[in-house]
């Protein structure tokens, strides 16, 4: 799942004392620290799973007394009505754990579920499907975790993993040439180098130059096939910018290798579950 526990447990941990603060009040006040409870997990929408091994976690972190029995694993599709987990232990914890566990879980899902779509609207061509940096503060490890469970891929962790030069980037150094020349120069071999263009006289030059990957922004479809055609297999083509559930399958057609789409973990709904408690 999760190679560093350690930021998971960091991350469960700050979202657990945002939420109690001091103390939850109400719980405090009204349930038998002694009182067990059970509660079930349901999905209230047909959804792709991600995230409740988190889920779990939150829960641990406030009593090792609680007991998880999983009938689902991250990846797989719950329909709706289905009951996804049933945890069992002190009640306090699990009403104090609730909304913070239901935040990470309905979130993730949320992503996983939207990515699947558009998955299934990319159907059977050969490109793949991947996300962007757009991702909630502090929630990066979770949100790009949540796209390869709705069977999209992860492009880069952040600024530190892979070189992608932007415009901006571009203008500073003076051109597309010197951008990449630079950047060759000063950093490692296994990096590759990513050039984003807006158009195929700067796609041109990005092949030119050296580049390993090329970005392919905000172009139309057609333009897309030209682009494709003119590099003819040189270098990898990533389309990205204003791509959606209508165009997608359109875009996935002009034979780019990649397409980014940022509303992947920007703007996925969080998907509806609830959880069900009962003392026992």
């Amino acid at each position: 799942m999760f190679d560093d526990q350690i930021i998971v447990g960091s991350l469960i941990r700050k979202a657990l004392e945002e939420d109690l603060g001091s103390g939850d009040l109400t719980t405090n006040a009204t349930i038998d620290p002694d009182l067990k409870g059970r509660a079930s997990l349901l999905a209230r929408e047909t959804l792709v799973l991600a995230g409740l091994p988190v889920f779990i976690k939150v829960f641990r972190m406030l009593s090792v007394e609680i007991i998880s029995e999983d009938y689902f694993e991250d990846g797989q599709v719950v329909q709706e009505g289905e009951k996804i987990c049933q945890i069992t232990g002190p009640a306090n914890a699990i009403l104090k754990g609730e909304r913070t566990a239901l935040n990470f879980l309905q979130r993730m899902s949320g992503i996983a579920t939207l990515t699947k779509t558009y998955v299934d609207k990319v159907g059977l061509q050969k490109v793949r499907l991947v996300d962007t940096r757009k991702t909630a503060p502090g929630l990066r490890l979770f949100d790009k975790y949540a796209v390869r469970m709705g069977g999209g891929f992860n492009h880069r962790m952040g600024l530190y993993d892979g070189v992608l030069i932007k415009d901006n980037h571009i203008s500073a150094a003076g051109s597309i040439t010197n951008a990449v020349d630079l950047a060759k120069r000063k950093v490692p071999h296994t990096i590759k180098v990513e050039v984003e263009v807006e158009d195929l006289e700067a796609l041109e030059e990005a092949i030119q130059a050296g580049a390993d990957v090329v970005l392919l922004d905000n172009m139309s479809p057609h333009r897309l096939k030209e682009a494709v055609r003119l590099s003819n297999g040189r270098v990898p083509l990533e389309a990205s910018g204003g791509i959606n559930l209508k165009n997608i399958e359109q875009i996935a057609k002009t034979g780019v290798d990649i397409i980014s789409v940022g509303a992947l973990t920007h703007s996925a709904k969080a998907v509806d579950i609830s959880l069900e408690m009962i003392p026992l």
